[in-house]
């Protein structure tokens, strides 16, 4: 590609962005999602968010990991069963850390 050809890249890139993330902010009132679609919006940040933990948590080494020597598998476990019991967010993230930090030392 040219240095020309790039630019225009990022020029298009910026404007379909700008379009598109502000594109209900310009609309204003005018348009008014359904109430499905708004009740399915809900769950897009928890569904992005599993999109980044999930493959993160069970590949050890580019590999499908799925037993307790996956340190991170295990800090996941650890952590989830610490915050369905104690629904504290600060002490689920310092129970999976600690879990976390003992399995890489000792595994």
């Amino acid at each position: 590609m040219s240095t020309v050809e790039i630019w225009l890249s990022f020029v298009a890139m910026t404007a379909i962005t700008i379009v598109t993330r502000t594109f209900f902010l310009l609309a204003g009132d005018r348009v008014t999602l359904p109430q499905r679609l708004q009740r399915a919006l809900r769950y897009a940040p928890a569904a992005a968010l599993a999109v980044i933990v999930v493959p993160e948590v069970l590949l050890l080494d580019h590999q499908f990991s799925l037993h307790l020597h996956n340190p991170k598998l295990a800090a996941a476990v650890a952590a989830t069963g610490w915050f369905v019991w104690r629904r504290n967010m600060i002490e689920m993230i310092v129970v999976g850390m600690a879990v976390y930090t003992l399995c890489r030392l000792f595994l």
